[in-house]
């Protein structure tokens, strides 16, 4: 099995370097990795396609965290291929179709890939999108009392890693979760618990919630992705635990009460 002390002559390239996986794939690798965005030493920009055969120069492996539009990524692609690359590992979502334009940009690459399915992100609550409503007192979503197995970004990093650097990941898709399935008032009752700091959950209507992103400047269709996400944990189909932590790791998935021993509430 390879090990890091083996991929150092390696090159891995990875994307979206300053984001909650990015930065914790990057110090994972140590001096493997090519860090890469818009702000990092190495500038990867996904709007100019300028940028992405510099970054691409020399890498044997790619971690992508994907654009919007999958188009890009199709063409990203063969240009990596073209380069040298040999082994890609993509960042994709639980429930993404099978038809996924992404994945599908991926898999037809001709050269090893691996696809991560993760559930929502633990560090939504500290790092992103629920991370100011928090600080406020009050979180106001449309997942009523639904309950989700999010996941700890650092998980998510971990198997990233494994399937980068060592063999048996090659064509595999890994759907991944944290350990138990909890409501949005279970966690914010733990974040209180942490840090005394009360807060609030209030469930909203879908309409409600995705005006809310919109007025926060987000794009009409990731306000209406989001929603729908959210509105599926409230209907109970996000509900279910996946093993990919497990099967990729051979351990448990971090707790959320891991996560809060790590995170900015400790």
């Amino acid at each position: 099995m390879s090990t890091l002390s083996e991929i150092k002559s390696s090159t891995i390239l990875v994307l979206g370097a300053t984001g909650k996986t990015g930065r914790r794939v990057t110090d994972l690798l140590g001096s493997a990795a090519r860090p890469a965005s818009r702000s990092s030493a190495t500038r990867f920009d996904w709007s100019a396609p300028e940028t992405w055969e510099p970054a691409l120069a020399g890498a044997t492996a790619v971690y992508v965290v994907p654009p919007d539009n999958p188009a890009l990524l199709a063409e990203f692609v063969l240009r990596a291929v073209r380069s040298g690359v040999t082994r890609l590992v993509l960042l994709s979502m639980r429930g993404a179709p099978d038809d996924d334009p992404s994945e599908a940009a991926i898999k037809g690459s001709g050269v090893e890939w691996t696809i991560l399915r993760p559930t929502w992100f633990m560090q939504n609550f500290d790092e992103d999108l629920f991370a100011a409503p928090v600080r406020q007192g009050e979180l106001a979503v449309p997942a009523g009392q639904g309950v989700h197995p999010f996941i700890d970004v650092a998980d998510i990093a971990e198997v990233a890693v494994a399937a980068l650097t060592r063999p048996g990941h090659a064509g595999r898709t890994y759907d991944l979760s944290g350990p138990e399935s909890l409501s949005f008032a279970e966690m914010l009752a733990r974040i209180v618990a942490v840090t005394g700091t009360p807060v609030a959950y209030r469930d909203i209507s879908p309409d409600e919630f995705s005006a809310s992103l919109r007025g926060l400047g987000y794009p009409d269709e990731i306000a209406d992705l989001v929603t729908k996400l959210l509105v599926r944990i409230r209907t109970g189909a996000e509900a279910h635990l996946s093993d990919g932590v497990q099967r990729v790791l051979g351990r448990e998935p971090r707790t959320f009460a891991d996560y809060l021993g790590s995170s900015k509430f400790a």
